[in-house]
């Protein structure tokens, strides 16, 4: 663990974040009086992670000396919600849906994302077609009723989903996010004659338009509902039986925080919370060295993921896709209509399995050993090779030195392992294979996030880079290099970032309502009601999580496009916008959208389809605790040992100097070839790299013209 000093003088609070990967996880407690931070990081345990969740907290509060009833909060991410869907190990669901619209799982967009494949796989629906049940009713997409519901068909209903031995339902009707009369008496009347069943509605779920989406979303919340909540409860009991007095707060995957009983009602929102709290996290380091386009890279044991952000915001969106088919390819996966930070997969993480292609090319990925039984260089029983043995073959990590020295690697059993699976077969050397695995795993990530930033019509050679995740520093240079990027910004604890970016995100939740109208025939009595609605129950939410009304902020936008177009920007406006019923002001905006975003404007006229609401508490002083933590040396860099460190196929192994991160001080300058180590993490330097410690005790990498 690294820990900046002892904290037992127990003069602050104390607030800790847990982050839970495929392969590790990791644990951050911030002492807020003293504006320090201390970090460890543990192997996950797949089969019950609330056994390592618990293990790593207690572990930080004996190393640290402090007592549970002094932390003030718990921040936790996991990837439960997201390895149910993936794995289907999620509960038996069924859908409720409106008469006629029993297929539309299947159905879906009617739109093939490979147009060539005849034997195109689409992933099966979680509600299968014996588990979906319709019901006589019908709402108008202005909201009126056209035909009342008939609640008497859900008694044989409810007795065939109890022979089902269904735990779980979704209820999405046709329009029931202009009117939820109809799923609000599913609810009631289920709960009157199946008390045992989990109900999830898609007026609460998803209110927005989209049948076949919103279907999804619905149905996928139900599915982990009950192992959610099971899995919250005992965490919940687990913290109090420690000592904990306070709340359990968990991110959602748009990087905002809300309190344990609303995250259970809405399991879904969390699919993606680790990796949208390590974009909060890059958010904070580029504030700390005045950067606001960024390029997060973040890389851990399972996969590795990009995220753009300009002026300093991740950029978000309200649709999301998981559990695909293909693993990059969009369209193969299960639609979710949720609010997330937007992210693409671009790559494998350091437990991915290297091996030959039919083709004769190695290939990593797509599937991970993860933390059990791990590479085969964690002797835990892995025998693929896989990207963190080929980075303990180059010289990347020290056998003796992984994890602060908590873990011993094996190197014999890394090169074996490769020279079965690839050095043999290919006729090369195990370091020649090492390095066509770490080739080939960054010259993919690099192709994805190039192509990622593409299609969003920016030039990626204008962003930092920000690598996070334990593998992330170890291919960001190459990376970079093969981006056209110049410049990175590599943070201390990068290897537990995800921790640290829940620890600096607020308290907030976002509410959204489909109303569609043209621009010009919005009802705005109506909206003002409804928007004033969403502001309500926002404020409940957050206020309930312990933000005080003097610290809660209001910030509502509204989803428009031109009439017949597919897509939506998203058009900040305010309230008083929608009392005044400043039409030629909410025009104005979303022109200054629609130019930044397509760097054009249309004469159509312009319509409304979705509105939101984000309600939010004050953000954590992360920043400031980050930018001002002390450090153990100068800015005269003294390499503490060196090793032999592979380059490239040229130049073979090169002697490099190691150097103990946390000893580098402000001003501090290298020149590469250099390893920087710390407990969680490690930054190779290239040599056509140099590097820089800034003020906010970042190392500024530099490649050299």
């Amino acid at each position: 663990m690294a820990v900046t000093e002892n904290m037992g003088a127990q003069e602050g609070r104390y607030r800790v974040g847990v982050d839970i990967g495929g392969t590790f996880t990791d644990v951050v407690l911030w002492d807020l009086g003293g504006a320090r931070t201390a970090k460890t990081k543990l192997l996950t345990t797949p089969h019950d992670p609330s056994r390592a969740v618990m293990d790593g907290i207690q572990r930080i509060l004996d190393e640290s000396e402090i007592a549970p009833e002094s932390v003030e909060a718990v921040i936790h991410g996991t990837t439960l919600v997201a390895n149910a869907l993936i794995e289907r190990k999620g509960v038996r669901t069924g859908l409720i849906t409106t008469r006629g619209f029993k297929d539309v799982l299947e159905i879906g967009r009617e739109w093939r994302y490979d147009l060539f494949n005849l034997e195109i796989e689409m992933p099966t629906p979680i509600a299968g077609r014996p588990h979906r049940f319709e019901i006589t009713e019908r709402t108008g997409p202005d909201g009126s009723i056209l035909t009342p519901i008939a609640l008497d068909e859900l008694d044989p209903i409810a007795a065939q989903l109890q022979a089902d031995d269904i735990q779980s339902v979704g209820v999405c009707l046709l329009h029931a996010y202009r009117n939820a009369a109809h799923e609000t008496a599913i609810r009631e009347r289920l709960q009157a004659i199946a008390p045992g069943l989990s109900v999830s509605l898609s007026s609460e779920v998803s209110p927005e338009m989209g049948e076949y989406e919103r279907s999804s979303t619905t149905v996928a919340n139900a599915y982990v509902h009950p192992i959610f909540k099971t899995y919250v409860d005992l965490l919940v009991d687990g913290l109090a039986r420690m000592g904990f007095r306070k709340d359990l707060l968990l991110v959602l995957s748009d990087g905002r925080t809300v309190k344990q009983d609303t995250a259970t009602l809405y399991p879904i929102r969390l699919v993606q919370s680790g990796p949208a709290a390590g974009a909060q996290a890059a958010s904070i380091y580029g504030a700390i060295s005045d950067e606001t386009d960024l390029l997060c890279f973040d890389m851990g044991g399972t996969t590795a993921k990009a995220c753009l952000i300009e002026d300093g915001e991740p950029e978000r969106t309200a649709h999301f896709e998981v559990a695909r088919v293909f693993r990059f390819a969009e369209g193969s996966g299960l639609p979710l209509q949720i609010p997330a930070i937007d992210m693409i997969e671009i790559g494998a993480g350091g437990g991915s399995i290297a091996r030959i292609d039919r083709r004769g090319l190695i290939q990593v990925g797509p599937d991970s050993s993860g933390s059990d039984p791990g590479p085969a260089c964690y002797s835990l029983g892995g025998t693929d090779a896989t990207v963190t043995d080929a980075d303990l073959v180059l010289g990347y990590l020290d056998a003796e030195n992984f994890l602060g020295g908590k873990m011993a690697l094996d190197r014999d059993a890394a090169r074996s392992a490769i020279r079965e699976s690839l050095a043999d077969p290919l006729g090369i050397s195990v370091e020649e294979a090492a390095w066509g695995i770490h080739e080939t795993v960054t010259a993919n990530m690099a192709q994805a996030a190039t192509v990622h930033a593409i299609e969003k019509g920016l030039n990626v050679e204008k962003f930092r880079v920000v690598p996070i995740g334990g593998a992330g520093p170890v291919h960001a240079c190459s990376m970079a290099r093969k981006m056209g990027i110049g410049r990175l910004i590599c943070p201390v604890g990068a290897g537990v970032a995800s921790a640290i970016g829940m620890l600096g995100s607020p308290i907030s939740f976002e509410l959204a309502q489909a109303n569609m109208s043209r621009l010009d025939s919005v009802d705005w009595p109506q909206i003002a009601e409804m928007a004033g609605g969403l502001v309500s129950r926002g404020r409940e939410l957050v206020r309930h999580a312990g933000v005080p009304d003097s610290e809660i902020t209001v910030t509502i936008s509204t989803m428009m496009r031109y009439v017949g177009q597919g897509y939506e920007v998203d058009v900040p406006i305010d309230l008083q916008a929608i009392e005044d019923a400043d039409a030629g002001g909410i025009a104005e905006r979303f022109s200054c959208a629609y130019l930044k975003r397509f760097g054009r404007t249309e004469t159509m006229a312009p319509e409304i389809t979705t509105w939101r609401v984000v309600v939010s508490g004050p953000r954590p002083p992360l920043t400031d605790t980050i930018r001002n933590e002390g450090f153990a040396g100068g800015s005269t860099p003294q390499a503490w040992t060196n090793r032999p460190a592979w380059f490239g196929a040229d130049g073979g192994f090169v002697d490099t100097p190691v150097y103990d991160r946390k000893t580098l001080g402000p001003g501090t300058e290298l020149q590469g070839p250099a390893i920087l180590e710390e407990d969680e993490s490690t930054l190779i330097l290239p040599p056509d790299f140099t590097a820089f410690v800034d003020d906010g005790l970042n190392v500024i990498v530099t490649r050299k013209d």
